[in-house]
């Protein structure tokens, strides 16, 4: 198992083949998991599986540390070093989790099925296609890579998704090398092979322009002397900036730093077909078509939705949008105990301006039609919890506290405001909603979320903690999820930067070692009890190298 998976609209007998399970497990509400990456796995390490039949399914045997995939590609990690097998996982946690190594080609959600199929190709004998049910289905399968439908991405461009594509882009870099130094080319054609394009400026396109950069001026100029001043590396991005789904400093820092070591950063210009031979794209500011010769080109643009999952999205009358929506807990709207999480899905933050007049209603407890501080201040912690976007407001306009929301239409203080100047108060709030970027942190957060959530689930049924319920009584059962911002973003050159909880951000060399810290922290740990590596030491040049350790997958 493992590489990227062609999924493929297919009718199954759900009959045909059933999987049966242990006697003991009957009473046990079954707990389904779609996907072994980052949020399926954080998900699995804290769940109490004594509570639950817990089932994975995944055409990916192993789990791999996607973060250090543009390392991969530049030899800095050896792939075995990233990568731990599914059921070594298992194994740490007394057997208690099933696991089967196959695709999800359709969720049946009216039955609570799944339609699954075995995905490697071979001989052997029996059904390849099989049923599942479940109680509980948490859906963590991730994303594909998305096209956008340009002409040409998919026969002439690498992706850097799964450990294969950084296999292949290494092999492909060096190939590069060694075509540029044959005899008989022009210095033209030394120059066209050797020019590396980079398509999309998110967290993935930059990490690996900065890695190739390093492997490219540190290893490679030595082994091809004769070239080392023909090299080019190019980034384009639609956008006006790279990393723009960061703080602007980051993005700025990025983009100094990429100057100064001649990466050249291609904005406003949008790609509109790929052949084997050049890149055309458009730029924005003048409207015109231009094409640039190319050796290499990585597409890292985004990710769209897998096919069953869009199937699914619409059963469930979400066939509109662009990943599954779900709730502040996680779960999918329109759909009863389903769950989604990481890059497969989007939550859905419920706008202040909705419940305004339940908030006010509620606040205010003398029913006077006023609202004074301190009754302001009586819900401000629930308000803050369940409408996260007000505390990014306050942060964003650099306010102490939401009493200073308490003003006039002419922005004087007052010591009470009517239903009006509460909305008036809280109407930009609204404005700083945000979905949450497609990264490894955020799915692993949510992993692990949801097993606490999971694992509460019955004790705190009767005593609910979450926060109060604006419209009905009573409070919610859980706390919603919340996002812990930690953004790290290596620039390479012995160079970081981070963007950290509270409106602060960290750049230059020592930031470096926040870099590593986070890195090492995360790969010697690991998500789900991994443990990568026994340890981990930095090559020369400060680059993290994790030592080489055999396995099996």
């Amino acid at each position: 198992g493992g590489g990227v998976v062609a999924y493929s609209e297919a009718q199954v007998d759900a009959s045909k083949t059933s999987v049966q399970v242990n006697e003991k497990d009957c009473k046990k509400k079954r707990v389904l998991v779609l996907g072994t990456g980052w949020a399926g796995i954080s998900f699995l390490k804290d769940l109490d599986v004594s509570a639950y039949d817990v089932q994975v399914v995944s055409p990916r045997n192993y789990f791999a540390f996607t973060p250090l995939l543009p390392s991969v590609t530049c030899g800095t990690v050896e792939a075995r070093s990233i990568v731990e097998p599914v059921r070594n996982i298992i194994k740490k946690r007394n057997g208690e989790i099933q696991f089967w190594e196959a695709e999800c080609m359709k969720i049946d959600a009216a039955n609570k099925k799944l339609l699954c199929r075995y995905t490697v190709e071979n001989n052997l004998v029996g059904n390849d296609e099989f049923s599942l049910e479940y109680d509980y289905l948490v859906i963590a399968v991730g994303a594909q890579v998305n096209t956008f439908n340009t002409p040409g991405v998919l026969e002439n461009c690498h992706f850097l998704k799964e450990v294969e594509d950084a296999q292949k882009i290494r092999r492909s870099v060096i190939d590069c090398f060694e075509k540029a130094v044959l005899p008989g080319l022009s210095e033209e054609e030394r120059r066209i092979n050797l020019h590396f394009v980079i398509v999309g400026g998110g967290p993935t396109g930059v990490e690996f322009a900065a890695e190739l950069h390093d492997f490219v001026q540190e290893d490679l100029v030595n082994l091809y002397p004769s070239v080392k001043d023909l090299v080019k590396i190019t980034v384009i991005q639609s956008g006006d900036h790279i990393l723009n789904m960061f703080d602007e400093r980051i993005s700025g820092f990025a983009e100094q730093k990429f100057r100064r070591d001649g990466i050249e950063v291609q904005t406003g210009s949008r790609v509109i077909s790929v052949s084997d031979k050049e890149i055309t794209m458009k730029l924005k500011a003048k409207g015109e078509i231009c094409s640039v010769p190319h050796g290499l080109v990585v597409w890292s643009t985004g990710v769209e939705t897998r096919p069953f999952v869009k199937d699914f999205m619409g059963q469930i009358g979400q066939a509109n949008r662009r990943v599954l929506a779900t709730d502040e807990w996680l779960r999918v709207k329109g759909c009863e105990d389903v769950y989604a999480l990481g890059d497969c899905a989007t939550i859905t933050q419920r706008k202040v301006m909705e419940d305004i007049a339940a908030i006010f209603k509620a606040a205010d407890k003398d029913n006077s039609g006023f609202l004074t501080v301190e009754e302001f201040k009586d819900v401000i912690d629930d308000i803050l919890e369940r409408y996260p976007q007000v505390e990014h407001y306050l942060k964003s306009k650099h306010l102490r506290d939401v009493t200073d929301l308490m003003k006039d239409s002419e922005g004087n203080d007052i010591d009470e405001v009517d239903i009006e100047g509460f909305k008036l108060a809280l109407c930009q709030a609204d404005s700083q909603v945000k979905n949450l970027p497609a990264t490894a942190q955020v799915a692993a957060q949510q992993g692990a979320y949801l097993s606490k959530c999971f694992n509460r689930k019955y004790k705190w049924k009767d005593n609910p903690e979450g926060p109060r319920r604006f419209r009905g009584s009573g409070r919610h059962q859980f706390h919603p999820f919340q996002y812990v911002l930690l953004v790290v973003s290596y620039a390479r050159g012995e160079q970081a930067a981070a963007e950290l909880p509270g409106d602060w951000v960290s750049m230059g060399r020592s930031t470096q070692w926040l870099w590593y810290s986070q890195t090492s922290e995360l790969a010697y740990s690991g998500v789900g009890g991994i443990r990568l590596d026994s340890k981990i030491h930095f090559r020369k040049r400060f680059k993290p190298h994790l030592r080489q350790q055999q396995r099996t997958l």
